[in-house]
């Protein structure tokens, strides 16, 4: 990862909570909004560590990370692979293992859990495509895949593959119909805003 993808990293979430991505928008998201403040440090950790001369400022930010990791009950390792847009709407109990992908512009709420299975036929960890919308209290355990667009209800346990716009509820959770997340994930236009903002800062 180099400067201008963290930098697109870092806007695209800030856009996806307040559509800017300016300085105030910044400072405002930074300073009172937990899931930014949390991804903000876990980007950062994530691109020092892979620099040379990162060792200097890495202590600080996983020192960081960490206080907030205990501070907001969100357990999201800087080595996981999360695609732009990440947006946490509320914090709080949210464990998501380091192996776990997952894709553009996802919703987590409070009470997640995307885990490991270490035995049986699921063994692995989840997929999750772009665009998908995760409802409070969600599990999702296993070497699963959840397509693009998908919605994943409140308290739903996932234990088995969900489909590009589905719908999954219950326990173990099962697809109910194939309207997806239209209407839960908002703000996504980001790109070509912040192609253009790179682009002048160059």
């Amino acid at each position: 990862m180099d400067y201008k993808e963290l930098k697109y990293l870092i806007l695209s979430d800030l856009y996806r909570y307040s559509g800017r991505t300016d300085r105030s928008a910044f400072l405002n998201h930074f300073l009172v909004t937990p899931g930014f403040k949390y991804t903000f440090f876990m980007r950062f950790c994530l691109y020092l560590k892979q620099k040379r001369l990162g060792f200097m400022l890495y202590p600080f930010f996983k020192l960081m990370l960490n206080h907030y990791m205990y501070k907001y009950g969100i357990t999201i390792p800087y080595r996981t692979r999360i695609g732009s847009g990440f947006y946490i709407g509320h914090f709080g109990c949210i464990v998501v293992n380091e192996s776990v992908t997952i894709g553009r512009n996802c919703n987590i709420s409070h009470g997640v859990t995307i885990g490991v299975v270490n035995r049986g036929g699921r063994v692995g960890s989840p997929s999750i495509g772009d665009n998908v919308y995760i409802a409070p209290g969600a599990k999702i355990i296993g070497r699963v895949s959840v397509g693009s667009d998908a919605a994943i209800g409140a308290n739903c346990v996932v234990t088995r593959d969900v489909p590009e716009s589905g719908v999954a509820v219950g326990i173990p959770g099962r697809v109910i119909s194939r309207s997806g997340s239209d209407g839960y994930i908002n703000r996504t236009d980001y790109d070509s805003r912040l192609v253009n903002l790179l682009e002048k800062s160059r």
